[in-house]
């Protein structure tokens, strides 16, 4: 039976005997064809309200997929190894004053007692990055390399990184050997086979016998170049070694290898962590009584620090529950609009129930429209996230891929949408099925206060989320600026820094004369490492006073006499370095050093650094060199009149200047090598990087979800404007006033806006609070904060409402009532 209805077709399809399997599904085919035709016509009948749901969905299906995508690469991170599950990281722990310090390396020596003493390991490794710039000549060219490390043959057996050619049980044939990656090898040999290929580094002529493929994205391993440990072992051994440890089986005492180590089946870690730490408390000695180790899961440590510091897993859940708010704002809107315009729809209904429908059939149908409208909203979410990938990517710092080939991507592509096509569709479709047809037709029929208040609740509930936005969005920025200006204890201003080859190291004194000369150099000074973050750290210290037992972990910094001046640090008690000879005797502590050492009166007390005796000539007040999310930790310098680094201060107006000049002495002596630099001021805002990123991603997604709510509140205004059309009649009959009318419409929306505000403030203080105690340098979450969201979030209400409010309140009334 087909009838007309209001320009819409009412199918219904009366049971008929089935005659065969073939008849059923023709009749199921017929069915569902129907269902679409029937949702299709009602969408494009209602081209306004249908265009507000595609947009807000799309917009909510292309921004979560985007964040989830993110999500799922960051949880994804290191997974794929064959043994993933049973690979673990040493990580060393000190004690260091009254807490403990840990390190994300360990001794050499630990992978052996691993493989000859402890049965449950199956297989380790060792990796040492190496930090110098390699310098390879292939015929007339000259390349450079500076991301490669020293490894243990079984980096290739306990991983799973594909040795593309090679021997995986013998990928270094001699301490001259060396495995490129696939990239590496092609950009040195083109397609020709790499295999047996010399590649000269200066005198060194290393042989290709591997070629490892690229390392993926989501490995928190990667290097371009990997070479024998072995030749670090002949090395480190002509090299004296360290102390009485000739050899690095040896060496107990230099923490600098990344030490991998996969355990047998079904093995606890915690048992084999205590054997290690006996074994190395047995070698080493009295001094090691404190000193312990654990294992890390290989798949935790893209998210979790070796100190169990879990930042960055916070900020990938907060993102997911970012992901999980957008898509649940874009539901929200279908869900309101679907309820709100139900009684629109109720005779509809109620003739289709009359003639024969089943509220079964109904509910297909309006799951239906639903699938339907999800559809189109998926292509153009897809489409949104091609054009927009690209500048995420950008702004997460990512290299995220968008493909449908991709079996990953469809595993979050369903999710978002299947889970919002549940959570969107079921609750409409059962209301607009749960009409009676009798009242309907007699217009009688009302939705119930429960029905008007669930919706009052999701419109709060939609704005509490977009409120929380909003203050983590004000707090973010508020904390990064205050990072940004706070006084670090030193000036970092028109300083910048180069690292010198060997060739300006054997020039010092001239390479620093030539600079002085240069125009736009005010001052010039020098030092062994970046005097940004925490470099090295050393516990071979001794003082006057230090009681036994005890230990300090301090950042050493060796410098001349013109780095503290330069960087208008202050001192506290004492003098600067001289430049004299009498220097290379002298130290200078940081307060938190002294304070942690418990040295009283400290100048002129002794000071041991590395067994060799010092006299402290100078305390300087603390200042922030590392992160401002961590408190000043004890640091000394010592005098070294020649550095491996150079630091230039010169004017802003003279930067350009300087650069030029500083580069024309670099070619002078180091042709070869590129000439590379970094602002002090850019070097502190890199590790900030995350925090920075967060915030414009917060920025956006605020902006989103904003947007999505608002898509929907102009919806909801227009069609309570439609709704209460003669009652805005008789209104401005009787002499309402036009700012009346728009009162009546746009106070209710206001009211349910100062609720959401209520419910989200104290949750959202609750969060940044607790986001905020990562930074021992921090701001509080000021009321103002609140004060600003609360205007905010009303004017973006009241400009959302007004064009709907005021259209209706300027309205003809006669036209209106006789409408009606």
């Amino acid at each position: 039976m087909v009838i007309l209805f209001d320009g819409l077709i009412a199918i219904t399809i009366k049971p008929c005997l089935p005659t065969g399997r073939n008849s059923t599904i023709k009749q199921s085919i017929i069915m569902i064809k129907n269902y679409f035709t029937i949702a299709w016509r009602n969408l494009f009948r209602n081209k306004f309200y249908s265009a507000i749901n595609i947009m807000g969905l799309a917009i909510g299906l292309a921004v979560g997929i985007m964040i989830l995508l993110w999500v799922q690469d960051e949880f994804s991170y290191d997974s794929f190894h064959e043994n993933a599950g049973d690979i673990y990281k040493i990580n060393s722990h000190f004690a260091a004053g009254d807490g403990v310090q840990v390190w994300e390396d360990s001794p050499g020596p630990l992978a052996v007692y691993c493989k000859q003493s402890i049965p449950e390991v199956a297989d380790v490794v060792r990796i040492y990055p190496r930090w110098d710039q390699l310098l390879f000549t292939q015929g007339d060219r000259k390349m450079i390399e500076s991301n490669s490390a020293y490894v243990d043959p079984s980096f290739f057996s306990l991983f799973s990184f594909p040795l593309i050619k090679g021997n995986k049980l013998k990928p270094f044939s001699d301490d001259y050997s060396v495995v490129l990656t696939s990239s590496v090898a092609k950009k040195y040999f083109g397609d020709a086979d790499p295999l047996g290929k010399i590649m000269v580094n200066g005198k060194e002529n290393l042989v290709v016998t591997g070629v490892i493929r690229d390392f993926p994205g989501n490995s928190g391993i990667r290097y371009n170049m990997l070479f024998p440990m072995s030749y670090y072992a002949k090395k480190f051994t002509e090299w004296g070694g360290n102390g009485a440890w000739k050899t690095i089986d040896e060496d107990l005492g230099n923490y600098q290898y990344y030490t991998y180590v996969q355990l047998k089946k079904n093995t606890s870690p915690e048992p084999v962590t205590k054997k290690i730490t006996q074994l190395f408390r047995e070698k080493k000695g009295a001094d090691a009584k404190d000193d312990f180790f654990t294992l890390q899961p290989l798949k935790s440590i893209h998210l979790v620090a070796g100190d169990g510091n879990t930042d960055r897993l916070e900020k990938v859940r907060i993102f997911l529950i970012v992901a999980i708010l957008v898509l649940c704002i874009a539901c929200i809107n279908y869900v309101n609009l679907s309820t709100a315009r139900a009684m629109l729809r109720s005779k509809e209904v109620s003739v289709r129930k009359i003639i024969g429908a089943a509220r079964w059939q109904l509910f297909i149908q309006f799951i239906t429209e639903s699938i339907l409208l999800f559809l189109l909203s998926s292509l153009l979410a897809f489409l949104l996230v091609y054009l927009l990938l690209p500048l995420y990517n950008n702004l997460s710092g990512k290299n995220l891929l968008f493909s449908l080939s991709n079996g990953n991507v469809w595993i979050v592509v369903g999710g978002a949408i299947l889970g919002s096509l549940a959570l969107a569709s079921i609750y409409p479709a059962l209301l607009l099925s749960s009409f009676r047809p009798l009242q309907a037709l007699r217009g009688k029929l009302a939705l119930g206060i429960g029905n008007v208040f669930f919706r009052k609740i999701l419109v709060v509930t939609q704005f509490v989320f977009s409120v929380g936005l909003i203050v983590a969005t004000i707090v973010i920025s508020y904390q990064l600026k205050y990072i940004r200006q706070k006084d670090l204890g030193f000036n970092k201003e028109h300083v910048f820094s180069f690292g010198l080859t060997k060739e300006m190291n054997e020039h010092f004194d001239a390479v620093k004369a030539e600079l002085l000369k240069q125009p736009g150099i005010i001052a010039v000074a020098s030092s062994n490492n970046s005097i940004v973050g925490t470099n090295a750290t050393t516990g071979d210290t001794d003082w006057n006073g230090k009681e036994e037992g005890t230990m300090l972990m301090i950042h050493p910094n060796g410098i001349d006499q013109h780095l503290i001046p330069m960087l208008d640090m202050k001192m506290a008690a004492g003098k600067n370095f001289s430049g004299s000879k009498a220097d290379s005797a002298h130290v200078i502590l940081n307060e938190t050093a002294v304070k942690q050492a418990g040295i009283k009166d400290p100048i002129g007390k002794m000071f041991s650094l590395w067994s060799t005796k010092g006299t402290i000539i100078g305390v300087v007040r603390d200042f922030n060199y590392a992160s401002l999310r961590q408190s000043i930790e004890p640091a000394i310098f010592y005098y070294s009149p020649a550095n491996s680094r150079m630091y230039v201060k010169t004017t802003g107006n003279d930067a350009t200047k300087a650069l030029a000049a500083a580069q024309r002495v670099w070619k002078s002596y180091s042709s070869d090598f590129p000439f590379e630099y970094s602002f002090l001021d850019t070097d502190f805002n890199k590790m900030y990087l995350d925090d920075q990123r967060m915030g414009e991603l917060f920025n956006v997604f605020t902006i989103v979800a904003i947007l999505i709510s608002c898509l929907g509140l102009f919806g909801l205004a227009s069609y309570t404007a439609q709704v209460k059309i003669k009652e805005i009649g008789i209104r401005k009959v009787l002499g309402a006033s036009v700012i009346s009318i728009y009162n009546l419409l746009a106070k209710e929306f206001i009211v349910l806006i100062l609720i959401a505000f209520i419910i989200a403030a104290p949750v959202a203080w609750f969060g940044m609070h607790k986001w905020l105690q990562n930074y021992a340098y921090r701001v509080e979450v000021a009321w103002w904060i609140f004060l600003i969201t609360a205007v905010l979030a009303i004017f973006i209400a009241l400009i959302t409402v007004s064009f709907q409010a005021i259209k209706a309140a300027l309205a003809n009334p006669v036209k209106s009532l006789r409408t009606e």
